[in-house]
Parts: C-alpha cells; sequence; structure tokens
C-alpha cells in the first residue's frame, strides 16, 4: 500500500473517531468541568439528581484528563479496526507516538481554563480574540478553533501513523 493511501485512510479514520469521542463518547460532567480552575470554578447540577457540586482546578484537570483517555482510546479503536480490515498494518511504534500526540495535544486545546487557556491565547496573539468569543447567529468561534486545531493534529498524528506503514 502507498503511503499517501494509508494516510487517508488513517486521517478520516482519526477524524471519524474525534467527532465520536468529543460528542457521543464524552460525558456531560467531562464537558461542563474540564476548563474549571480555583481561579474560575463550575457549578456541575447532576441532570438524574439535580445535585449541585462546585469544581475547581484539581477536578478540571481530572475531568480533562478522563476526557482525553476516552477520546484517545476512541481514535486508537476506531483506527485500529479500520486499518485491520483495510489491510493496512500500522507500525506499533509509530501508532503508540500519533496517539501521544493525539492525547496532548487534545489536553492542551480541551484545558480552556477561561484567561488562561492555549487556545484563547493563541487567538489572542493571532488577532481571533473576537472569533473565539463569538457566540451568536448559531456560531460559536471557540469550538470551531478548538476544533481546527483538532484536525490539525490529527493530520500530523495521520502522518506519524503511517511511517512503516505496510499492507497486511
Amino acid at each position: 500500500m502507498h503511503r499517501p493511501a494509508a494516510f487517508a485512510a488513517l486521517l478520516g479514520l482519526t477524524r471519524a473517531a474525534s467527532a465520536i469521542g468529543d460528542f457521543w463518547v464524552q460525558n456531560d460532567f467531562c464537558a461542563r468541568v474540564k476548563g474549571a480552575s480555583d481561579d474560575v470554578l463550575v457549578t456541575y447540577e447532576d441532570p438524574a439528581t439535580k445535585e449541585k457540586t462546585t469544581h475547581g482546578t484539581a477536578d478540571g484537570r481530572k475531568a480533562c484528563l478522563h476526557h482525553c483517555v476516552t477520546y484517545t482510546a476512541t481514535q486508537a479503536i476506531v483506527a485500529g479496526l479500520g486499518a485491520r480490515a483495510l489491510g493496512i498494518r500500522v507500525h506499533p511504534g509509530a501508532a503508540a507516538a500519533a496517539l501521544a500526540l493525539s492525547f496532548g495535544t487534545h489536553y492542551i486545546a480541551d484545558r480552556r481554563v477561561p484567561g488562561h487557556g492555549v487556545l484563547e491565547k493563541l487567538a489572542d496573539k493571532t488577532g481571533k480574540t473576537n472569533f473565539y468569543k463569538l457566540a451568536s447567529h448559531g456560531m460559536n468561534g471557540a469550538f470551531h478553533l478548538d476544533n481546527s486545531w483538532h484536525h490539525g493534529w490529527e493530520t500530523v498524528a495521520a502522518l506519524i501513523a503511517t511511517t512503516k506503514a505496510t499492507t497486511r
């Protein structure tokens, strides 16, 4: 198999897995609490019990870590099964490196502590502050910048994953 074909296949698989991991696998608690800090506390209301709890930095980090673990596991499962079905043999070291990159960059982006998050700072430095803060007309700028960040890093991860890829 030619590396470009393996790359395209793995990129498609990891992109699909990313959406599944972010929107179907991630639980409500992680989605709401992962950006919590001691300076910007997050109050979470359990949908079933209506119990309210307040969360700071430690809980925000744990929630983001939990989300990134399930997100990366989703990518590993989808890409692994998809590669097998397509007859692509991915080198274990390259797969591990790609998943580690995906995990780390996902954590960096999703640990959105207001005023301190990497994506918010990057948006400020590149003149995208207003777009980052946009939340009207059916648009959410932070979401789109987050998604484009993930797409970019998934592309790099797919390039890494196809290093030494062969056919089965």
